[in-house]
């Protein structure tokens, strides 16, 4: 999401940066490119002149242009402004004082609210709580199904209207909550129909289950490539039936991205998560700095250091290094860690997060093609046999014939691999005698040594 706009954005500040010294004109200059970017994105029109009046304000200040570094300043003035724009801090869910939680999620039809109900019961159980979910959309066809397939692919009950003994919605979600009680389940999502377009009769119902349940949070989901359209149901659901925060999906896709920046200002409430994919889970917390970050092209570490502390395993982390030092690092261990990467996500949407990195499209383009290769390098692994994966040594070329046709690949694609595997043991075993060097004190180490490397 929002790639033109970051793009742009940083467009601006190198050519700021070009300059040195900032006279009033060039911040004028600079700040008119800006709002033309906003507005392409399609950001709300009063957001983007608010906006630019507020960065304006501060940057032809004297703290900006009489400053030593006046761009970075400048920087610092737009992502701050960029931050407040989109909330500040982030917006938590809210916890009830006497469990369950309950959390009703509206919105219109397609906007992804029922996916959405599985992903922020997936998140919560990470985070150690017990949701249920409630299927409480009695109105679109296979609805209640689409709900029960996704509870039992992440493991989580599914209260029904079969279940409940009634198709009235309000009931459905009344009997949800007291059985949430029943089960000991902390949490309670309710999946809420939707329409087409918005009409009394479903505010009307949605008031009513909002009055019947007491929800503590009511999260509107709206789907981020409708753009503007996203803001104005915002808005009107917050008029007409009260919102807590937003839920914007799709972010991942070709959205411009405007939603993001727009629903705060407009709608006056917070976005609390983003969807950036399909599977059940890719739904994160949204944090405005973060996103303000990477708008910019300013990375976004904590998210990434985030993402690998939920992907990768402390255990397996501790028996990996065991593994190292004793040289017993095998092709089914490198599989497992191609495994944890690919889990992160995406080569290239990873290599946004870091500083600096994201504004370089042809980086961006290696990571998707190292997307590629992750890919290639675990078809041909899951080609082999537990033996050949363990001692490949063993692969002969008629094994490698084999293990290509199996993975879909050529003989130079094993070929290729086996070698990279057999210089990364290559590298383990140098780095465990250096390691072993440096606790004895060799005199290849010490000083007065050759200082020379076993490699």
């Amino acid at each position: 999401m929002l790639e033109n706009l970051s793009g742009r954005l940083q467009g601006v500040i190198a050519r700021l940066r070009g300059k040195g010294k900032l006279t009033e004109k060039d911040v004028e200059e600079a700040l008119r490119e800006v709002r033309l970017a906003l507005l392409e994105a399609d950001v709300n029109f009063k957001v983007v002149k608010d906006f630019v009046a507020k960065v304006k304000e501060r940057a032809v200040g004297q703290e900006v242009l009489a400053s030593l570094t006046p761009v970075q300043q400048v920087v610092k003035v737009v992502h701050e402004e960029l931050t407040a724009l989109m909330g500040g801090a982030q917006a938590k869910l809210a916890t009830a004082p006497k469990p369950p939680t309950v959390v009703m999620l509206v919105g219109l039809q397609g906007s992804g609210k029922t996916t959405a109900c599985a992903k922020l019961a997936l998140h919560l159980r990470k985070q150690g709580r017990q949701p249920l979910l409630v299927a409480a959309d009695v109105y679109r066809p296979a609805a209640v199904d689409q709900l029960q397939v996704l509870g039992r692919q992440i493991d989580l009950p599914v209260w029904s209207p079969a279940e409940a003994g009634s198709r009235d919605p309000v009931d459905i979600a009344r009997g949800g909550v007291e059985r949430a009680r029943a089960l000991v389940r902390d949490t309670v999502i309710i999946d809420t129909a939707g329409r087409l377009h918005i009409d009394e009769t479903m505010m009307e119902e949605l008031a009513a289950m909002k009055a019947a349940v007491h929800p503590h949070e009511v999260l509107l989901v709206v789907d981020a490539m409708t753009g503007q359209d996203a803001v104005t149901v915002a808005q009107q659901f917050q008029e007409k039936v009260g919102i807590d925060g937003v839920v914007l999906t799709k972010l991942d896709g070709d959205a411009r991205g405007g939603a993001a920046l727009s629903v705060r200002a407009v709608a006056g409430r917070p976005i609390k998560f983003v969807g950036v994919g399909e599977k059940t889970d890719a739904l994160e917390p949204f944090h405005p700095d973060r996103m303000a970050s990477r708008i910019l092209g300013m990375g976004d570490v904590l998210t990434l250091i985030e993402k690998a502390q939920a992907q990768f395993d402390a255990e397996k982390a501790r028996q990996m290094e065991q593994k190292l030092r004793r040289q017993e690092f095998t092709l089914e261990d490198f599989l497992d860690q191609l495994r944890q990467v690919r889990r992160m996500g995406p080569v290239g949407e990873m290599m946004k997060m870091i500083p600096g990195l994201g504004r370089f499209k042809h980086q961006i383009k290696d990571g998707e093609q190292a997307q590629k290769e992750l890919t290639r390098a675990e078809a041909i692994i899951n080609s082999m046999t537990p033996e050949e994966r363990r001692r490949p040594v063993i692969i002969d070329g008629s094994r490698r014939r084999r293990i290509a046709r199996g993975s879909g690949t050529q003989v130079q694609d094993v070929n290729k691999l086996l070698r990279d595997f057999e210089q990364m043991q290559k590298v383990f075993k140098n780095l465990g005698v250096l390691a072993k060097r440096a606790r004895k004190g060799s005199r290849g180490f010490a000083p007065g040594g050759s200082g020379r490397f076993p490699f």
